[in-house]
Formats: structure tokens, C-alpha cells, sequence
């Protein structure tokens, strides 16, 4: 007898989505995290519909949407006999005839996402029989889920205490290399949890003009008092860098887009009330994509602020 240990959450799906796929068929299984408006792949186990780890779908359009709410069942071999499924727009974007969905839930019980599967044709009623064993896995991996987002907090405070060493003399903030690393951390969380996020990157104006005029020890008053400012506009979750210079990164972890728009409204009054000027973007993590094009959109929404400013 073949016995398999399972560590964490990403290994563990990998083996319930093959020995799903194994048993029952159906061409795509999936775990699935939502965040808002979105439904994000983590895992697929697919067999011809081309659905790869970050795709993202509406979380409205699915049928995992309409099960979760109680308007269809947990399994559905002939799907287009649902009225909720039938109806649901994401059947006008893939072919889907057959669907099977069990949510995934958080340790307080919030929904995190969905174990779920679907087919381009009608599959026999005698897969009805196997919901019990659906949900027993499902709640096997919430189960796992649950251990591993609470490692993932003592993992983080680990992270922040090794990376102390990498901090920026003037400002006590991470540097570039603990920024770096930091964030290599953080994405791969996001790519296995689904963690939504976003990065700011401020580049402060009037540097040149506080040098020449008032010295250089004005300069890194200026660069010190900047830094504190974004530190207390922060979460304690927030990872906050000096760059290089006078350019600064905050990585927002667990962060969507009402979150992120809500820093940057506290970074634009911290910086105006600690009178210092500076560009700054904000821009999201895409799952597809991920930190780094999020780092690079942000500096660009940045350098356009700028732009903005002297033009």
C-alpha cells in the first residue's frame, strides 16, 4: 500500500485534484480562490480546456457563485437542467455540461474559494453518489488551508526578523536587498494562496532644491521625515523600503483594491502633513503577472504623476 504525506495545502490539492480527475473524470478540476469581483485559479488538473494557475475569471458569471449561494447542488451531471447554471454567463465563455463545486472555508468560516470541476458534456447521474466523498476532501483541505495561512503569519514574522539585518541606516526601513527578498516571499504566497496585493512607489520632489539650499544634513532630514511619514500611513503588515535615493516602496500584503486605494489616501496626507513633496503610483498585483509587474506599473504610474507635475 502506497501511503502519501501531505505538507502543506499546494501539494495536498495536487493529489485530491489527481485522484478526482482519477475517479470520476471531467476535463478540468480546480482550486479556486476568490478575492471581490474575482475567481482565481491556484491549481488546475486539466484535460483540455486550457485553464492554467492565475487565470482569472468574474466571481458573478460562475457556477461556483450560484452553488455557494444555495441556487444550485454541489453536483450537477447534466448542468443545463439548473436553471442557475444554465443562466450563469461563464457557460457563454467555456463549454460546460457537467459541474461539481464544494467550497473552501476559512478558519472562522468566511469562504476562501471552491474545489470545483466541470465537463463539456453530460456526465451519468451515478456521480451524484459521490458528493459525500467531494465534500469529505474539500473539508480535508480547508482543513490543511487553515494550518497553513496561520503558518503563514509565523512565517512572516520570521521573514521580517531575518531581513532586519537589511535595513537602510538613515531611514531604519528594509533596503533594497531585504525589499527583494521580502517580496520573493511574498509572491510566492500570493501565487499559492491567492493573496491579492499591492505595491506604492513614492519618489520624493525637491531633493536637489533642499541640498543645494540648505545642505545636505537637510537632505536626510527630509528623507528621514519622509520615511517616517510612510511608515505611519502603514499597517504593521506592510513592508515599507527605501530604494535607493529618494524613491520608496510600500508592499501591501493581503491587500485588494479598496485596501490599496485607502494607503494611498493615507500616504498623500501623512507626506503633506510632514511637508514633503513626492510622486506616487499604486498599482495591484495581477494573479497572471504577479509583484514584479505590480512593482514595475507602479513606477510607472509614478513617473507619470511626476511628469504631470513639472509639465
Amino acid at each position: 500500500m502506497v501511503t502519501q504525506s501531505f505538507t502543506d495545502f499546494e501539494t495536498a490539492g495536487r493529489a485530491v485534484l489527481a485522484f478526482l480527475h482519477q475517479r470520476l473524470g471531467f476535463d478540468l478540476w480546480m482550486l479556486t480562490r476568490t478575492d471581490g469581483a474575482d475567481w482565481i485559479v491556484l491549481q488546475s488538473e486539466d484535460h483540455g480546456y486550457g485553464v492554467d494557475p492565475g487565470t482569472v475569471f468574474c466571481w458573478a458569471d460562475t457556477f461556483c457563485s450560484e452553488m455557494v449561494q444555495g441556487k444550485g447542488p454541489h453536483v450537477a451531471p447534466r448542468s443545463a437542467l439548473v436553471p442557475a447554471y444554465d443562466a450563469a454567463p461563464i457557460g457563454r465563455q467555456v463549454q460546460i455540461k457537467a459541474y461539481v463545486g464544494q467550497p473552501l472555508v476559512r478558519a472562522d468560516g468566511s469562504l476562501f474559494g471552491t474545489l470545483c470541476a466541470i465537463h463539456p458534456s453530460p456526465q451519468p447521474e451515478s456521480i451524484v453518489g459521490e458528493q459525500a466523498l467531494i465534500a469529505l476532501l474539500a473539508a480535508m483541505l480547508s482543513t490543511i488551508l487553515q494550518a497553513d495561512l496561520r503558518a503563514t503569519e509565523e512565517a512572516r514574522r520570521a521573514e521580517r526578523l531575518e531581513a532586519e539585518a537589511l535595513t537602510d541606516a538613515l531611514t531604519d526601513l528594509y533596503n533594497r536587498r531585504g525589499w527583494d527578498r521580502l517580496l520573493a516571499y511574498e509572491e510566492e504566497r500570493c501565487r499559492r494562496y491567492g493573496h491579492p496585493a499591492a505595491i506604492l512607489i513614492a519618489d520624493l520632489e525637491e531633493m536637489k532644491q533642499v541640498n543645494d539650499s540648505e545642505g545636505h544634513a537637510a537632505g536626510d532630514a527630509y528623507i528621514v521625515r519622509a520615511g517616517a511619514a510612510l511608515r505611519n500611513a502603514s499597517r504593521s503588515l506592510d513592508i515599507v523600503a527605501r530604494l535607493g535615493g529618494d524613491e520608496f516602496g510600500i508592499l501591501c500584503a493581503e491587500c485588494d483594491r479598496v485596501c490599496g486605494e485607502a494607503l494611498l489616501k493615507r500616504v498623500r496626507a501623512a507626506l503633506a502633513e510632514a511637508n514633503v513633496k513626492a510622486s506616487v503610483g499604486l498599482a495591484m498585483r495581477d494573479p497572471s503577472v504577479g509583484l514584479r509587474r505590480a512593482w514595475e506599473t507602479a513606477d510607472r504610474l509614478m513617473y507619470e504623476e511626476k511628469r504631470s507635475r513639472s509639465g
